[in-house]
């Protein structure tokens, strides 16, 4: 019975002393083995079985994966004084696992000496460089103003637009390549850095909204004051047009008229020119009208003896 035992428990230890001497690699994983907290030999790299001596040693796993870095936003300055707030993220993943475990020990210690590194090299970069330099994608692209502005006006009211020398692709990569060299002595490689996300600072963007309703306000007046142009200029047109059209109708009603006049200067020569007594009374009915279109109710005529007004008032006779 005690011997039983005594198998049972030997089998026990066996067992135990085995499950702590044999340990797995993952494909995600790459390993580090300590003795007494200091490594012992090449980092494990390859899946599979393992073994280890027990007890003593202790496996440290490091992941061998792309691992993500997301930096909170920082308020920088740009060259050009303006305070913005930088969003970055980058990728980077552990070449050098012996150098990464004694420099840094585990992923915590990794994040936190990014944070340092890649914050500290934005800001260098940023500070570098215009705001337009960071927004803008590459130099080549052209920066876009509102078109209902012109040159000048833009130059007077809003500052001559600032050249593109490099872009926001070439920033980013100005920082990765700092950045990439500070880390590499920790056995990290840096895979990719990029800008998630560029804004105003909240003190900045009061005054970049009052940049922007001007800009506005300024293209309202410049629309009104064409518009007041444009009407002002319809409205001389109209005159102008209207003046010319009146003078038109004047010359042809004037030439109807004087054709009309001849024609019935004609009519009337035709008509009492046929004999004497014709004659003499067209002169006579001409002189009555001129009678009624010169002579009014309270009208005072002084007139001579021969004047041609006078010859038939001569013979009428009135009433006393």
């Amino acid at each position: 019975m005690n011997s039983r035992i005594g198998m049972m428990v030997g089998l026990v230890i066996v067992v135990f002393v085995l499950m702590n001497s044999i340990y797995t690699v993952s494909e995600v994983e790459q390993m580090i083995i300590t003795q007494f907290g200091k490594p012992v030999g090449e980092p494990v790299t390859s899946a599979g079985l393992k073994v280890k001596i027990p007890f003593i040693q202790e496996v440290n796993p490091i992941d061998k994966r792309i691992l993500e870095w997301d930096g909170s936003p920082s308020d920088m300055p740009t060259k050009d004084k303006l305070y913005i707030s930088v969003d970055l993220f980058a990728r980077w993943r552990i070449t050098d696992p012996l150098q990464y475990f004694l420099r840094l020990r585990d992923e915590r210690s990794a994040q936190s000496r990014l944070d340092d590194i890649l914050g500290s090299e934005t800001r260098n970069a940023v500070a570098k460089h215009e705001l337009i330099e960071i927004i803008r994608t590459t130099k080549d692209r052209v920066p876009l103003r509102d078109t209902l502005l012109t040159g000048s006006e833009q130059e007077q009211n809003m500052g001559a637009l600032v050249p593109i020398q490099k872009g926001r692709k070439l920033v980013e990569q100005e920082i990765f390549t700092a950045a990439a060299e500070k880390v590499e002595v920790f056995g990290i490689e840096l895979l990719d850095i990029r800008f998630k996300r560029i804004n105003y600072n909240d003190s900045v963007r009061p005054k970049i909204y009052d940049r922007m309703i001007s800009e506005r306000r300024q293209i309202a007046e410049r629309f009104l004051s064409e518009g007041n142009g444009e009407a002002a200029r319809i409205r001389g047109n109209r005159v102008r047009d209207l003046n010319k059209i009146q003078s038109e109708a004047y010359r042809e009603v004037e030439e109807i008229r004087g054709i009309a006049d001849a024609k019935a200067t004609e009519i009337y020569a035709r008509a009492y020119n046929q004999s004497p007594e014709a004659v003499a009374f067209y002169e006579f009915t001409r002189t009555m009208q001129s009678y009624q279109d010169v002579i009014g109710q309270d009208t005072t005529l002084v007139l001579s003896t021969d004047s041609e007004l006078f010859k038939f008032l001569k013979g009428i006779e009135t009433d006393r």
